[in-house]
């Protein structure tokens, strides 16, 4: 499921962690903050995903570099990666279709 050998792989990888630590963060952390008084979890998921968001965004500027994607590609890239289902939108819609050289 998860491959780390070319950059696009990176990528489509980390996108899905990224997306899984927000949905986590978003679904099951705060609300424990918020409703049960445990902000622990909040720190925890959050810093995990502040990391894969990071990383990501690294990724995508290096597929800009290594592969030669339009601006438009990137720039799309980067937009998903502040909505909490769009890294996994992204590798359905735009990764999966880039073929590496």
């Amino acid at each position: 499921m998860f491959k780390f050998d070319t950059t696009l792989n990176r990528l489509r990888s980390i996108g899905i962690l990224e997306a899984l630590s927000f949905l986590l963060l978003l679904g099951i952390a705060m609300p424990l903050k918020y409703l049960c008084g445990a902000p622990e979890l909040v720190r925890i998921v959050g810093m995990a995903h502040g990391i894969l968001w990071l990383l990501y965004i690294a990724l995508a500027a290096l597929g800009q570099l290594d592969y030669k994607w339009p601006a438009r590609t990137t720039a799309l890239l980067l937009l998903a990666s502040l909505l909490p289902f769009g890294p996994l939108i992204a590798d359905a819609k735009l990764l999966r279709a880039i073929q590496p050289e």
